[in-house]
């Protein structure tokens, strides 16, 4: 079994992590890794292959394999997590703003989003995320006011779901997950510290209590050099 591609992969996977590889380097193109290690160029796309999958480089079509950040903060796909319970996993310093604030009738899509009516009211929240002095989250909220009856710009900066589970007494329960890549808009690139990067990972949630009834539709923006998202998936036969 040829497992020079495994060589390939763990001499890049320690100079990445290592730091002897810096984020946004790029890699020799496939041509001059076959003559490096004395390869074919079917072992060498193996190797590169295997470091996308894992999230150490980026394969960019005509321009060749950069080098991904690796510290990266893992995201729960399967879990439910507030941004407050994150950043106290990852202990480092972090800060909400709240931009916006307000009770409306829903707006475009929302009405689709949290199959209501058009005269239903909600609560929509914008919100921007830093972590470690770097703004990297845009979150986007809409909650059902029935379900939600006040919102304050001081539990927005704290954390809704601690409000809701602790005050209100509303059991969370599960959420479908949409995970896309995205040009930036111009708000992204507003408000984030995108660094540079043409992209952004947007995270929909539509999050449901313990009965079932929708309440909850998200939309998250991540800069995407700064998580991994993360699960834990099983075979069934």
């Amino acid at each position: 079994m040829d497992t020079k591609y495994l060589a390939i992969y763990n001499h890049y996977v320690e100079k990445i992590e290592s730091g002897q590889l810096r984020p946004r380097t790029k890699l020799p193109s496939e041509h001059e890794l076959t003559r490096m290690f004395h390869t074919s160029r079917e072992t060498v796309r193996k190797a590169l292959n295997l470091l996308a999958q894992n999230g150490y480089i980026q394969k960019v079509k005509g321009k060749g394999s950069f080098v991904l950040q690796v510290d990266r903060f893992e995201f729960p796909v399967s879990g439910l997590v507030s941004f407050k319970e994150l950043a106290a996993r990852l202990g480092k310093e972090s800060r909400t703003r709240v931009l916006s604030l307000k009770a409306t009738a829903p707006e475009g899509e929302m009405v689709n989003h949290l199959n209501i009516s058009p005269s239903q009211p909600v609560w929509q929240v914008v919100r921007t995320r830093t972590i470690g002095g770097e703004t990297i989250i845009l979150d986007k909220d809409c909650f059902r006011q029935d379900i939600v009856p006040e919102l304050t710009v001081e539990i927005c900066e704290d954390s809704i779901y601690e409000y809701l589970e602790r005050i209100l007494e509303k059991k969370i329960s599960f959420a479908k997950k949409v995970i896309t890549v995205e040009e930036p808009t111009e708000e992204d690139r507003n408000l984030l510290d995108l660094d540079g990067y043409p992209m952004v990972v947007v995270v929909e949630n539509y999050v449901y209590l313990e009965d079932a009834t929708l309440f909850q539709y998200t939309e998250s923006r991540h800069r995407p050099d700064k998580f991994r998202f993360v699960d834990f998936a099983r075979r069934h036969q």
